[in-house]
């Protein structure tokens, strides 16, 4: 399994990681997702690839701002 770690910026809450995972978890190949408000940060496990352009306008799309890796 291999594992992408990015930032994002709008999660204040409790809520919010819990829209960001069951966003993330819909991506093809997305196993399992970590998001933690406190720091902005989220991870992916994933199987074979992942489209990153997809990961940033699904992050877009429910309202938080991708910052990168």
């Amino acid at each position: 399994m291999k594992e992408f770690n990015f930032k994002l910026s709008g999660m204040v809450c409790d809520g919010c990681e819990k829209r960001v995972k069951n966003a993330l978890k819909n991506i093809e190949n997305v196993v399992e997702v970590e998001a933690d408000h406190n720091t902005g940060s989220v991870t992916l496990k994933y199987n074979d690839k992942i489209d990153v352009e997809l990961v940033k306008e699904t992050i877009e799309d429910i309202g938080f701002e991708y910052l990168g890796e």
